[in-house]
């Protein structure tokens, strides 16, 4: 049996944890036990585990720890070997901040996404930045390290010039090439699934 503490972890990164551990199993199979703090945790966990096809059960714990137990039965295949050419998705982010409301709260919101988009499998095709979204790919930035682990996998990121400029970050560029508008329409154009933030 597989342990996993993630105990004071917050979403998505014991759902990330518990992924890799089962597609780490491989054909043999297992059992993945996750220790977590929170019912939300609990809940995505054993959403995850349903999704994959796989059964799950939880046990309460002193001191409000949850045990989430998650079987793998033996020759269940669970990895994607599909790459970031042949996934067709493509993300265009247009702001620093996911979602409306706290500025602080879609700061944290939205570097949780870029970090959970590192996990996909297939990865994205294409990550487009523009507006103040184009800040996400300077050197500076708090997910330059998840952005270049995905450029790394094959995506492709591009940030829109006319942003650079207007922030006065384009010599600052971290990760991926710097895009004209007319690229950016032509991509998101050609995308089999967009995904628009």
């Amino acid at each position: 049996m597989t342990t996993i503490d993630a105990l004071g972890q917050v979403c998505p990164i014991p759902v990330i944890r518990t992924k890799k551990a089962i597609e780490g199993l491989g054909e043999e199979g297992g059992v993945v036990a996750v220790l977590v703090d929170n019912d939300i945790a609990r809940q995505n966990l054993q959403k995850m585990a349903s999704g994959m096809g796989l059964q799950s059960e939880y046990t309460q714990k002193e001191n409000g720890v949850i045990e989430v137990t998650i079987v793998v039965g033996e020759g269940c295949v669970l990895e994607n070997d599909q790459t970031a050419e042949d996934s067709g998705l493509v993300i265009a982010i247009g702001r620093d901040t996911m979602g409306e409301g706290s500025e602080e709260l879609g700061r944290i919101l939205l570097k949780s996404f870029i970090f959970s988009l590192r996990e996909l499998t297939p990865p994205p095709t294409h990550l487009l930045f523009f507006n103040s979204g184009a800040q996400l790919t300077s050197s500076d930035s708090n997910s330059l390290e998840d952005l270049k682990a995905m450029a790394d996998q094959g995506t492709s990121i591009q940030t829109c010039g006319t942003c650079t400029n207007y922030y006065g970050i384009s010599d600052k560029l971290g990760v991926g090439e710097i895009a004209n508008m007319y690229g950016i329409v032509t991509i998101m154009a050609g995308a089999k699934r967009l995904i628009n933030i």
